[in-house]
């Protein structure tokens, strides 16, 4: 896939993108990761077969390090905020694919269908990028549906972290902690699939696993309900 060209060109995001991904990699370092993986998505990656990969969108900032040179490509923002993980992204073996699921929507979507080919597995969050937290936005559906690929629902806890005031609560992780990543079971998008019905599973899957890495590294619940919190 050609370079993808670079919208932002000042010191401010050459500076911020290069210590987050030396602050990435210290993360990397010093967080102790658990993996819990069903059999199936995990017979699926070590096939090398196409798989997606869906999360909350406030989970997503410790993904690079543990995905680290796997082939994935991860939708970004076209946003000036968006340029710092683009940034990032290539120096874990990822692809950058700037875009929107509601800006531009479907460009975004062929230029991750082109990413397919090539064989990245798409990593979306289908919350994003403004909301509503928790709910899934078809974006997703629509992809696996195109490509036959199976949805994998990650998620994920934190023990050390802070929030950012923002409409999904960023979670932003601290060093010398641990986390959980949970896959929940495959969601597959037919051509007759209900999409409604989809959504909702892919949402249920999603909030589930979030509950069980919860339990196991913060011994508390997920409720997806408190947002405020």
């Amino acid at each position: 896939m050609a370079k993808q060209p670079t919208q932002y060109n000042d010191w401010k995001h050459a500076l911020v993108s290069a210590f987050a991904y030396y602050y990435t990699l210290f993360l990397g370092w010093t967080t102790r990761v658990y993996w819990f993986k069903t059999p199936e998505a995990e017979a699926l990656e070590k096939a090398g077969s196409g798989v997606i990969y869906a999360i909350w969108h406030n989970q997503q900032l410790f993904l690079l390090y543990p995905y680290r040179g796997k082939k994935v490509a991860a939708l970004i923002s076209q946003s000036s905020d968006g340029e710092y993980i683009a940034r990032c992204l290539p120096k874990f073996g990822m692809l950058a694919v700037r875009g929107s699921s509601t800006r531009g929507g479907t460009r975004a979507l062929i230029k991750l269908l082109q990413a397919t080919r090539e064989g990245y597995c798409p990593m979306l969050t289908p919350d994003g990028p403004r909301g509503p937290i928790y709910k899934v936005q078809p974006g997703i559906l629509f992809l696996a549906k195109k490509t036959g690929w199976p949805i994998v629902p990650v998620g994920s806890a934190l023990s050390l972290k802070f929030k950012v005031h923002s409409w999904d609560k960023m979670r932003v992780p601290l060093p010398f902690g641990k986390t959980a990543l949970c896959y929940g079971e495959i969601i597959r998008v037919k051509e007759d699939s209900d999409m409604t019905r989809a959504a909702e599973d892919l949402e249920k899957q999603l909030n589930a696993m979030t509950d069980k890495a919860e339990m196991f590294i913060n011994h508390k619940h997920f409720d997806p309900t408190e947002t405020e919190k």
